[in-house]
């Protein structure tokens, strides 16, 4: 692992195969891992119901939630291993844009940016870019009840929106990884084809091809 690559994120919609990724570079990198409690989200379930009525609160306990994992990282020994997260900080700002009114995105943003300030920027963003028919048959094959209810049209509106997100992302090095495409569990060369990008990134925003 390159000395300077100390923490790595990898983001990308539901479904896009985030934590698995996580977990086999934490292993492969000897680092260790921070994988978002969404299970604790006690409004998870019934957002999925009805967003418009539980989006605002729903959004704000995990915005404290992540703050709260994201503010540990400042402790992280700089001599131990390289810590690799399963989201950003920075994405939070999506799901509030698509789920939330203007009243409650004026509120919600003048909290995001007063918390996004104190944290630490990822050394490595990583992208996991999926097409949302395909996010929806995972969805539905891995079968967690409360997420029954998720909609193609929700999945397209979040797809886009993680798209346009990324498109202007500047806060560290990115990495646009094709995540509808490539299989690491099962194949070995887009596993290895990954791990020689993360490692050969000098910054910038790189996208990274299936082959």
């Amino acid at each position: 692992m390159q000395r300077n690559l100390k923490y790595i994120a990898v983001d990308g919609p539901i479904g896009s195969g985030k934590t698995t990724l996580v977990r086999m570079l934490a292993e492969d990198f000897k680092g260790s891992v921070i994988l978002e409690p969404v299970e604790k989200n006690p409004f998870l379930h019934d957002f999925y119901k009805d967003r418009k009525r539980n989006a605002f609160k729903t959004q704000l306990y995990f915005l404290l939630q992540r703050y709260q994992q994201q503010a540990e990282l400042k402790q992280h020994d700089l001599f131990q291993p390289v810590v690799i997260c399963d989201y950003t900080f920075a994405k939070d700002a999506i799901f509030a844009d698509i789920n939330l009114s203007e009243d409650e995105k004026t509120l919600y943003n003048t909290i995001f940016q007063l918390l996004h300030a104190r944290l630490p920027k990822p050394d490595l963003v990583i992208y996991l870019r999926a097409d949302s028919k395909v996010l929806l048959q995972r969805i539905k094959k891995r079968g967690i009840e409360y997420e029954r209810s998720i909609s193609q049209d929700y999945l397209d509106t979040l797809t886009d929106a993680y798209n346009k997100f990324f498109l202007n992302y500047r806060e560290a090095p990115l990495l646009v990884v094709d995540a509808t495409n490539t299989d690491y569990l099962g194949n070995h060369e887009d596993y290895a084809n990954l791990k020689k990008n993360i490692l050969s990134h000098r910054g910038g925003t790189v996208h990274l091809i299936s082959r």
